[in-house]
């Protein structure tokens, strides 16, 4: 439930999920498979809840947002089941710190971009085909990573854009969830109960996040993703 509201709210949701799994002894590319898939249904919760705020990003359209997500999960997915183990664990803190230091400083490095360049849709199908290649990937943080992203290259508010990042993550994570269940990479018995508490806090995160202020949204990110970030580089490297 926490995951899914997390979601809803600003992305983030597998921070809760994925350590969960991993303390239940899931090595750590089957627990990040197993998170992706188990927040699958919340993530199309939150996104049918939102569906009447979807509208452009950037001056692009969302289906052509959608298609290009759906291709780059798709392709991350791949790589993350090519992945080692070991690897895996080396890598994610440092794709954790990427997401904390985007969404720390996302409003403030946009605000300096678009005083002093002009950014077209290129630059943000650009961007939106590396995000989904990292969602299908990872998914830890993806959510967060459209934000400071969106707010970087569009300039628009982590408020306005929950309806269409919350239907981009739905979309990783469906690309993710057709390789990982084709791939055996699903811990079913741990993911089928994470499924149904997901689908009531992504509904129920997304209805009470419509009515939350910027600074508290962005706040609560922060402090989750800070706080994860330092406790798998902890765990990776200590």
């Amino acid at each position: 439930m926490l995951g899914g509201a997390m979601n809803a709210l600003a992305g983030g949701g597998s921070f809760a999920t994925m350590p969960s799994l991993i303390a239940l002894g899931l090595p750590s590319p089957i627990a990040n498979a197993t998170s992706n898939v188990a927040v699958q249904p919340a993530a199309m919760a939150s996104a049918w809840a939102y569906r009447s705020d979807l509208g452009p990003v950037g001056g692009v359209g969302i289906r052509t947002l959608a298609g290009i997500t759906f291709v780059g999960g798709l392709v991350g997915s791949l790589l993350l089941f090519f992945t080692p183990a070991t690897a895996f664990d080396v890598i994610v803190p440092w794709l954790l710190l990427m997401a904390t230091l985007a969404i720390a400083f996302g409003k403030p490095a946009s605000t300096w971009l678009h005083a002093r360049v002009a950014i077209g849709s290129r630059s943000l199908i650009a961007a939106q085909t590396l995000l989904g290649i990292y969602g299908g990937y990872f998914g830890g943080g993806v959510g967060m990573m459209l934000t400071a992203a969106w707010g970087l290259l569009a300039g628009a508010s982590p408020a306005k854009l929950a309806a269409p990042r919350t239907l981009m993550l739905a979309t990783a994570n469906a690309a993710a969830t057709i390789v990982f269940a084709a791939t055996g990479m699903v811990a079913w018995t741990l993911c089928l109960p994470m499924m149904a508490g997901g689908v009531v806090g992504g509904y129920f995160g997304a209805r009470f996040g419509r009515k939350l202020p910027d600074g508290v949204i962005r706040g609560w990110t922060l402090l989750v993703t800070a706080t994860t970030t330092v406790v798998f580089f902890y765990r990776a490297y200590a």
